[in-house]
């Protein structure tokens, strides 16, 4: 929790103003008891109504200053809180944007929306009532003991006995109960992955008519969930009740003390009240303290998890430059491996081939034989496990900035994701600078001029979450044209023409043929058809590069891809 204190830097001045605010307040209660007793011996005994009415005045005044003092500790509280959270969100986010993507594979999508949402929220309800009690409660405590000494020494001392005995019951439930919390917030990680992917998987599920089988997982998941909160639930409910044990034997020690000492004439009835006040004061400060406890181990607990995610570097790690090789190749790959994570199999191994500026290479394999984890490796969203990746002739890890290589790169994922807003702000994160021309002469090439001009508003069309009012074809093709628009010096096709058909596939590779700025392209694809054109075609089997050369070769020479072609076209088409 320590760490995440230096969000709270900006807010110095209400940090300061509310727990300061809460001590005024606290200051007038503390006079309370004293005023009540004074009524009681001065005002009752003697039958003085005006000076039972002045005390009563005076009474409502201490309230209505306390009141006002409570008020503003509130405001300056909540604004400290709220901009707190405000800004660790936004950091967070961002820390998010930035990870490697092995990091954020780690971690996973759930774990990451869980801290970014719940537990900051955790943490800004913490620190309100850590602003509000953390001084006041124990200043009330305190303050109240030492009245109470001043009222009567004797009768005081069961506060001296009292207090340590609940501080330790509500630190020992306090030190118990942080890693109880812990595990609930891991639980509940569960419990969302498996939300995430029952409601993005919903057709799925009911395609396959698997609606009982996701409803009885979840139900599973849950209730571990649920066990584990309720047994961390009655653990931290025995807080309160010993809390309330505890105060009220000392109120009955008191009351039996005060009486003795009344009978003797040591104490006067209005004496006994306020040190039964100050020990009812001190009763309603430890239950607050009870509770703000238990919020605090739920907020160390999420303080905990976003530190771990903070503690993770946010970039790849960089090397001592080295002088770039004047070989003419745009892209190269030498006796590459990938590993995603130890004990997994290799994804790609000892893969060596390169690409001259302008050309185009097509990569083809089975399903999981590593054509994505390749491309991924050029804009170095993977390090690789052994050999290097060459851009320009250097090396991807000596790129002192990564953004400077990826500003060289254009790719189109294997799953098209659009954002909400118009397709203009969606072309524009390709080059947020291009202006209107540019915009249509991507979408030109990328054959979405036409459905986008007829769409109403074309470039100013609304694009729902995700694309969801667009087809598979117009989301794939938007996604070519964002990458176009940067104009890139290397362009990556990630199985991003799938969806389209073949005449619409067709056009765009001429299209593509004719960019005047001559890009390096690497065409990921399941389809002989859309890769049979390029330069040199690279096939993949589990991680090995099988075969390499133009499509006549390979017919000729490798039976993977001469596999894969007669599967689409027939052995007649390999004649």
């Amino acid at each position: 929790m320590r760490k995440l204190l230096r969000f709270l830097k900006p807010y110095r001045k209400e940090s300061v103003l509310g727990p300061l605010f809460k001590m005024l307040e606290a200051l007038f209660e503390l006079f309370i008891p004293l005023v009540v007793a004074d009524i009681v011996d001065n005002g009752i005994a003697t039958g003085d109504g005006s000076y039972i009415l002045r005390h009563c005045g005076l009474m409502v005044l201490l309230g209505v200053i306390g009141l006002v003092c409570s008020i503003t500790a509130q405001y300056f509280s909540a604004k400290a809180a709220v901009g707190m959270a405000a800004d660790l969100r936004r950091d967070l986010f961002a820390h998010i944007g930035h990870l490697p993507f092995a990091e954020v594979d780690r971690f996973g999508t759930a774990t990451l929306l869980s801290r970014t949402t719940a537990d900051i929220n955790q943490i800004q309800s913490a620190v309100n009532l850590v602003l509000r009690l953390f001084l006041r409660s124990p200043f009330i405590v305190f303050g109240a003991m030492i009245m109470a000494f001043t009222v009567s020494p004797r009768a005081a001392t069961t506060f001296v006995g009292t207090i340590p005995a609940l501080s330790v019951v509500v630190f020992g439930v306090m030190l118990i109960s942080i890693p109880m919390q812990r595990r609930v917030q891991a639980r509940l990680d569960r419990v969302l992955r498996l939300t995430r992917e029952n409601l993005t998987g919903a057709r799925v599920v009911r395609a396959f008519a698997r609606e009982e089988e996701s409803a009885k997982e979840f139900a599973a998941v849950n209730g571990e969930l649920t066990r584990l909160q309720r047994f961390t639930g009655r653990f931290t409910a025995l807080l309160n009740p010993i809390t309330y044990v505890i105060i009220n034997l000392s109120v009955l020690l008191i009351v039996w003390l005060g009486g003795v000492q009344v009978n003797m004439g040591n104490l006067q009835t209005g004496d006994v009240i306020a040190l039964y006040n100050y020990m009812s004061q001190i009763l309603i400060e430890l239950i607050k303290m009870a509770n703000f406890i238990i919020l605090i181990t739920k907020a160390c607990a999420s303080a905990g998890r976003i530190n771990k995610i903070f503690d993770t570097p946010a970039s790849l790690p960089t090397r001592k430059p080295e002088a770039a090789e004047q070989n003419g190749e745009k892209v190269s790959f030498r006796g590459v491996s990938l590993l995603y994570h130890k004990g997994a199999e290799q994804a790609l191994q000892n893969i060596t081939f390169s690409a001259a500026p302008g050309e185009v290479i097509g990569i083809i394999g089975g399903t999981g034989s590593g054509k994505s984890s390749l491309v991924n490796l050029i804009p170095r969203f993977y390090d690789v496990t052994a050999g290097a990746v060459l851009v320009d002739g250097v090396d991807v890890r000596d790129y002192g900035n990564v953004e400077e290589l990826r500003h060289k790169i254009g790719i189109v994922p294997q799953k098209a994701e659009l954002f909400a807003g118009t397709i203009r702000e969606n072309l524009l994160f390709g080059n947020e600078h291009a202006d209107d021309d540019a915009l249509m002469e991507a979408l030109k090439t990328a054959q979405a001029a036409d459905f986008v001009l007829q769409k109403e508003g074309g470039l100013d069309a609304i694009v729902e979450q995700r694309g969801r009012n667009l087809s598979g074809g117009q989301k794939q093709r938007l996604s070519i044209a964002r990458a176009l628009v940067r104009r890139p010096e290397i362009l990556i096709l990630d199985d991003s023409a799938s969806a389209l058909d073949y005449a619409t596939d067709a056009a765009l590779r001429r299209a593509l043929a004719n960019l005047d700025y001559r890009p390096t392209v690497f065409i990921v694809s399941q389809r002989t058809a859309s890769i049979r054109e390029a330069d040199r075609i690279l096939v993949l089997e589990d991680g090995e590069a099988v075969g390499i050369g133009t499509h006549g070769e390979l017919l000729r020479t490798c039976d993977i891809y001469r596999e894969i072609h007669e599967s689409q076209f027939g052995e007649e088409a390999s004649v």
